[in-house]
């Protein structure tokens, strides 16, 4: 993949999963791609060796920056790192990483927020998972808001939508454990007894012998490679097609509607900003 305009671009949360395959893509595709995850110098100092490795054997800008999304601290830490070294900052996700990068952003009149959001937000879920189901919602929802929040100032907003992929990324291998076992051990034991397993395998069941997560990474280099202005305001990777391409449809389609009623419709579009001629 090639590009001719070059970016500067930081994926939070790209220890594995949906941000190390971004990261790597986005610098494939000739982009200053940092890929940000916490403790750089401890539990994830092998992911850092790694991406250094494949920066080397790419010949590729693929760096690491020291970012826990749960800090402010932390966020505006990243943020100055890299802004001491370059301004263009263009993708960015989380609020705290957001609230640390926007001035940056408005000062220049012009930028892009990819948010990397899950069909389980609006399509059909199994048990179990509420906590990143209500999780993923909840960034979903502020995305939307953000993004009418920030078109007058030149900054675009696309949103990523993930179905369920049950290979190619760590998501079940580091996911979380409860911490009271006794209370969980009653479900497992209980009516409830096989469910994660049946509900693992349904998934994997629904999804197509071909589907490759990868399509993700590959989506949002074409995102960030689209001319301004004419970027998608939500896309779908969802092999299994679990209903959310549906439900999104209908709700972003509600919002475009109740904007134009109310007179807000140049909210729906990034403004072209003074600055951004420059």
């Amino acid at each position: 993949m090639n590009t001719t305009t070059k970016q500067v671009i930081l994926i939070t949360g790209a220890s594995s999963g949906f941000g190390a395959l971004a990261a790597r893509t986005l610098a494939r595709a000739g982009h200053i791609a940092y890929a940000s995850m916490r403790g750089t110098t401890g539990r994830n100092a092998p992911q850092v060796e790694a991406v250094q490795q494949y920066a080397a054997e790419h010949k590729v800008d693929l760096r690491t920056v020291e970012l826990d999304v749960a800090s402010q601290e932390s966020a505006d830490a990243a943020i100055q790192q890299i802004v001491a070294e370059l301004y263009d900052i263009n993708v960015l996700s989380t609020q705290r990483v957001n609230r640390a990068a926007l001035p940056q952003l408005r000062q220049q009149g012009r930028g892009l927020l990819v948010w990397v959001s899950s069909s389980s937000a609006r399509g059909g879920t199994p048990p179990y998972l509420s906590p990143y189901f209500a999780a993923k919602a909840a960034m979903d929802s502020v995305a939307v808001s953000y993004a009418s929040e920030l078109t007058r100032w030149g900054i675009e907003t696309s949103i990523v939508v993930p179905g369920a992929f049950t290979k190619g990324t760590n998501h079940f291998v580091h996911s979380g454990k409860p911490a009271d076992q006794a209370r969980a051990d009653e479900y497992h034991n209980g009516p409830y007894a096989g469910l994660p397993e049946q509900s693992l395998k349904g998934l994997a069941n629904l999804e197509p012998a071909d589907a490759d997560v990868g399509e993700v990474a590959t989506a949002i280099a074409r995102i960030i490679d689209t001319p301004f202005g004419k970027r998608p305001f939500r896309i779908h990777i969802d092999p299994s097609q679990d209903g959310a391409e549906i439900v999104n449809g209908v709700a972003d389609r509600v919002r475009s509607e109740m904007f134009r009623r109310i007179g807000l419709e140049d909210l729906l579009h990034p403004a072209v900003t003074e600055r951004s001629k420059a």
